[in-house]
């Protein structure tokens, strides 16, 4: 199948019969996912929010979270507890209703207890229907919420990711989590609006949303997160779509009606960097100032050019693959996280662009296997929903693969430790390549 077009926040000037074609949307959600306390656009997504408004004068707005509001890798963000991000969420939820569906990354500063009092404090309504309790077996929070929106009441439904892994070491305990399609084959039927606008916020990655979308009506938003993948997919009147991470884009669905119905029509924009809410701008400003210690502020390289985060991967994949003497090198995008500045890097922007730190390892391969993997990576917003495997991997060669050759792979710890996740059932036998980690790697490469 083919994917619609993305939109750019650019509006281009159409003349009046084909501007009038497009009907009015009876409702509009902005819906963003992973946003990983990317504080360089929390002020400039709350001032896209206005601007979105402004667009659909008199129109029922709501916004939706789909999980991982929090970095537990930011220090700024560790250190303050996340208060930029819950006033991101009371900033949003004065604008009109918010749902927030719970990731991984949800309680990485306070126990899921304290978590959840917290965001609720914010305004914020919560769904995540497979998060349970061990002590009691009842799920924390709702499985679904009825949102009013103009004549309309829009149900959310959440549901997460069930890998124990993905969360902070000290609240798995706290954590009973139900196998995400298991639980919405028995829970969905249940959960359903008898008529009316549906949207399942998924932050169980795009594996499992493959056999979540059949379980679905025709006609539901379906929002993919956690694998940090941007684009769209339409299944019949159906819209399936990953908004991207770290606040680089956002998806802005509507509800609109044509002869068939109802149905949500889905564009990707850019979050851009100005302008800026200014009172948030101001809170950041200040819990910087509080938190960013002269360690955090130290420069640590040069950048030749700005790097949006997936170009950031691309360059950091590269040097892992240089530090390593590889031929090529794949490492999992979710390894990454914020994009790379012009000039000096400070150590906390270097940070937020490589999340997590570990040995590098290296495997002999063959090309054609070499091949089968470079096909699964780097995939764009233009990448087919058949053709993609669940996986947001980043690759990097050192010129053409040929089937016929043995090749030298590099890849991180935590991909090597999981080989069978990201390289398959024939993933080769990495070792550890000695006195090389990722984070030396990506500095070797910002030194002037």
């Amino acid at each position: 199948m083919r994917f619609p077009e993305l939109v750019l926040p650019v509006l281009l000037a159409v003349p009046g019969p084909l501007a009038a074609a497009a009907p009015a949307p009876e409702a509009v959600v902005v819906l963003a996912g992973d946003l990983h306390s990317a504080y360089e656009r929390t002020a400039q997504f709350v001032a896209l929010v206005d601007a979105v408004r402004a667009r659909h004068p008199g129109t029922p707005l709501a916004v939706a979270i789909n999980g991982d509001t929090f970095e537990l890798g930011n220090a700024v963000a560790r250190r303050s507890e996340g208060e930029v991000d819950y006033a991101l969420l009371a900033a949003l939820a004065r604008r009109g209703p918010l749902v927030l569906n719970l990731g991984n990354h949800e309680p990485d500063f306070h126990d899921v207890p304290e978590t959840l009092r917290r965001l609720r404090a914010t305004g914020a309504q919560l769904v995540a229907g497979n998060v349970r309790d061990p002590a009691t077996g009842q799920p924390y929070v709702d499985a679904s919420v009825d949102v009013p929106l103009g004549r309309h009441r829009v149900r959310f439904i959440g549901v997460t990711t069930d890998r124990l892994a993905t969360f902070r070491a000290a609240v798995r305990p706290q954590l009973d989590l139900a196998e995400p399609v298991g639980w919405a084959r028995a829970a969905l039927p249940g959960l359903l609006p008898a008529d009316g606008p549906l949207v399942l916020l998924t932050h169980a990655g795009l594996a499992a949303d493959r056999q979540l979308l059949p379980l679905v009506p025709d006609g539901t938003l379906v929002a993919g997160a956690h694998d940090h993948l941007r684009f769209t997919h339409e299944a019949g009147r159906t819209t399936y779509f990953h908004a991207g991470s770290w606040l680089e884009t956002v998806a802005i669905a509507r509800l609109e009606r044509d002869a068939a119905g109802l149905r949500w029509r889905v564009t990707l924009e850019d979050v851009p960097a100005a302008p800026a809410d200014p009172e948030l701008a101001r809170r950041i400003e200040a819990v910087h100032a509080r938190h960013l210690t002269p360690e955090d502020a130290a420069i640590v390289g040069r950048g030749a050019r700005e790097r949006s985060p997936a170009e950031a991967a691309r360059f950091v994949v590269e040097a892992a693959r240089r530090a390593a003497g590889a031929d090529a090198a794949m490492i999992g995008a979710t390894t990454f996280g914020a994009g790379l500045p012009a000039g000096d890097v400070p150590r906390h922007a270097f940070d937020a662009c490589v999340r997590f730190d570990g040995p590098l390892f290296a495997a002999e391969v063959d090309g054609a296997w070499l091949l089968r993997l470079q096909a699964r990576c780097n995939q764009g917003p233009e990448t087919p929903l058949a053709e993609r495997g669940g996986e947001n991997l980043v690759f990097a060669s050192a010129g053409a693969i040929e089937p016929g050759r043995r090749y030298r792979l590099a890849t991180s710890d935590w991909s090597a430790r999981q080989a069978s996740q990201y390289f398959g059932p024939d993933a080769p036998a990495f070792a550890p390549v000695p006195g090389v980690t990722l984070k030396a790697a990506a500095l070797a490469a910002l030194k002037p």
